[in-house]
């Protein structure tokens, strides 16, 4: 009976025990359910559902004539899932699977395999092993046959013509991202928006086999295409006319665009060296790139910022005699000069006390309007803005567009530097008047001056000429903008009078071409540095044709050349390679029927008594050569002889000699 009733009492307690239990576990799946429940089974949506985002295709930026310059094309991205890799082996095998998967997959992708190695065992659930890999090496990965590894189809940016106009089209991020140029000015119509695949996964990250009624697709959408101004085959003209400066000039840089007059469309735009933003981190020249390796990590830094910047739209230079044009016009729509007015220039002018010297120190004595702008005349031009004073003269560039922006369709455009109105003082305003102690944008001046051959109307710069959808309909376009009027119809004609004198009979002969009246203004200036100047020079050219109704406005930059550095031989021929491919090409009617052969003659201009600048442009104006028993970068060459002498009948591509005693 005792023991029964301890039995009796075990088995009591044990109920009890187990009750308790069974509340306590009661209690907690209540907690968990009802309280914790919303909580939890928000976590166990969130650690079974994969959100996978489905990447739009980048919009294609195209050319003025759809021709594809920047555009996404398929490519593959390789993942790793680490989990599945050896999964239900034992150590020693799992840990020989997992290497040979990364020396199978280094020696295919050109990677580290002990980097490789070591991703995989991070403890990701999965890993990036590759990304933009092409189909070959997709297909030699499958091959392989490797567990755990999943190859993805993507798309990369590509730019089919390489370093063609890289400095306009710029660049992408990783995850296409514009990050400069065209691509960053205008991504959020090149973007597009990308979509979502939400499904469900097991913890190993592989799909789960019910298919939850919550699970969602979301379809991309692609972005728009971007037609620009760019012509292809202009473009190509204009850097092949740079890398023949390069070579010419051993120049550090050389820069150039090309714009339509009436429109203020840009039909190229190049600078060299340039990059291939397929591969934006190495200098596309072999020159470059062993100049590059050279550097440290600061200077490779620093080399790559400005390689990729756009120094025709971001940056600003001494323009020197070219910006000469701009204070001509001034002068003319004040009525402070004309046509028929003379000057004597002896070789200074004294401005509020202080001599400026021209760059022809022993003057160029008594000369129009138009031989002063063909002779570069500092003293000449120190009158005239004189003439015009600083309020006024402020005002006119003002209306020109060098005190603010452009408003061209591209990210960071700079700015001009000029000296305080207030401040500047009568040297100030005469150093302006001739083009010294101002700095513009490239941009800003080639706008300004193709004003005046577009009947005084100052036109928006501009890149872009229309945005259209996958269908190719138009979804916006960007019409022609006169900004305002620079000076009158008259004042503009007589510029280009003007400058057409400077092609014909200064030292601009360089920019001519057969068949077609061209203008033009050179210029050369010593480059800033540090508060004062240095022995370098930007030695620059614009021109514009034909004459008779202007199309083609163009402005070469040549930063640094070596030897000669004068516009006129640096800049001058390639303004006129330029213009002569671009006409012929835009099939435009030449102003004259008549076609200077090869073979043909032609008479030697009299150059005695002219500087070395406007000599070397005369005979360019002719297609003759020359050589000189001097330094020509001596300013106070003046020739007193020359061979063959003025009027003789020779060959184009012969010969001149010039002397100085």
């Amino acid at each position: 009976m005792q023991a029964s009733g301890r039995s009796r009492r075990n088995l009591i307690v044990l109920l009890i025990v187990v009750f308790v239990l069974m509340l306590l576990v009661a209690v907690r799946v209540g907690w968990v359910q009802i309280v914790k429940g919303d909580e939890y089974s928000e976590l166990a949506l969130q650690q079974q559902t994969k959100d996978t985002p489905i990447e739009a295709e980048r919009g294609i930026i195209y050319d003025r004539n759809g021709e594809i310059l920047a555009r996404s094309v398929n490519c593959y991205t390789i993942y790793a899932a680490p989990p599945e890799i050896g999964k239900n082996l034992k150590k020693a095998k799992k840990n020989a699977e997992f290497k040979r998967t990364a020396d199978g997959l280094a020696k295919v992708l050109d990677k580290d395999p002990d980097k490789l190695l070591q991703s995989l065992k991070s403890g990701a659930t999965q890993v990036k092993v590759a990304r933009e890999v092409d189909k070959d090496t997709a297909d030699k990965i499958r091959n392989l046959k490797l567990t755990g590894i999943t190859i993805s189809s993507d798309t990369k940016r590509s730019y089919p013509n390489g370093t063609m106009a890289s400095c306009v089209l710029g660049t992408v991020s990783d995850d296409g991202v514009g990050q400069s140029g065209i691509e960053l000015k205008y991504n959020k119509y090149l973007k597009g928006t990308a979509g979502r695949w939400v499904n469900y996964t097991d913890s190993n990250g592989k799909q789960l086999s019910y298919s939850p009624s919550n699970e969602k697709y979301y379809q991309a959408i692609d972005g728009y295409g971007v037609v620009t101004t760019i012509d292809e085959v202009i473009q190509s003209y204009t850097e092949s006319a740079l890398e023949t400066v390069m070579k010419k000039t051993s120049c550090e840089r050389a820069f150039a665009i090309v714009m339509d007059t009436e429109t203020g469309e840009i039909l190229a735009m190049a600078q060299n060296p340039n990059f291939d933003p397929n591969d934006p981190y190495v200098p596309a020249s072999p020159a470059e790139k062993a100049k590059f390796e050279a550097l440290d990590a600061t200077g490779q830094s620093e080399y790559l910022s400005r390689m990729w910047r756009n120094f025709l739209i971001n940056d600003t230079y001494e323009p020197g005699s070219v910006f000469k044009l701009l204070t001509t016009s001034i002068a003319l729509e004040e009525d402070v000069t004309s046509m028929s007015s003379t000057y004597n220039c002896v070789g200074y002018l004294t401005v509020a006390g202080q001599v400026i010297h021209c760059w022809h120190t022993a003057g160029h004595g008594t000369q129009t309007l138009k031989q002063a702008v063909g002779n570069s005349c500092n003293p000449v031009f120190m009158t005239l803005a004189t003439q015009i004073g600083i309020e006024k003269f402020y005002d006119y560039l003002d209306n020109f567009g060098i005190t603010g922006t452009t408003g061209i369709d591209f990210a960071s455009e700079g700015r001009a530097i000029l000296q305080d109105e207030k401040e500047a003082g009568p040297v100030g305003l005469a150093t302006i008047g001739f083009g010294q102690g101002v700095a513009v944008t490239p941009i800003q001046l080639i706008t300004a001056v193709s004003s005046l051959g577009n009947d005084g109307n100052l036109m928006k710069p501009r890149l872009v000429k229309e945005i259209k959808d996958a269908d190719g309909n138009t979804v916006e376009e960007m019409d022609s903008e006169i900004v305002r009027q620079t000076v009158s119809e008259e004042t503009a004609e007589e510029m280009r009078e003007i400058m057409e004198f400077v092609v014909s009979d200064g030292g601009g002969g360089a920019a001519a071409v057969d068949g077609y009246r061209v203008g033009a203004k050179t210029g050369t200036a010593n480059k800033a540095v540090n508060g004062g100047y240095s022995d370098n020079t930007y030695s620059s050219c614009l021109g514009m044709a034909p004459m008779s109704d202007p199309k083609l406005t163009v402005l070469v930059i040549v930063d640094s050349p070596k030897g000669v550095k004068y516009g006129s031989v640096t800049a001058a021929p390639a303004v006129g390679t330029i213009l002569n491919k671009s006409l012929k090409y835009m099939n435009i009617t030449p102003d004259s029927k008549e076609r200077a052969s090869a073979e043909a003659k032609v008479k030697v201009p009299d150059v005695v008594g002219h500087t070395a600048d406007e000599a070397i442009g005369m005979l360019a104006g002719q297609s003759l050569k020359f050589d000189m028993d001097k330094d020509a970068e001596n300013e106070d060459f003046v020739v007193v002889k020359q061979y063959p002498s003025a009027g003789t009948k020779v060959k184009k591509g012969t010969k001149v000699y010039l002397y100085d005693e």
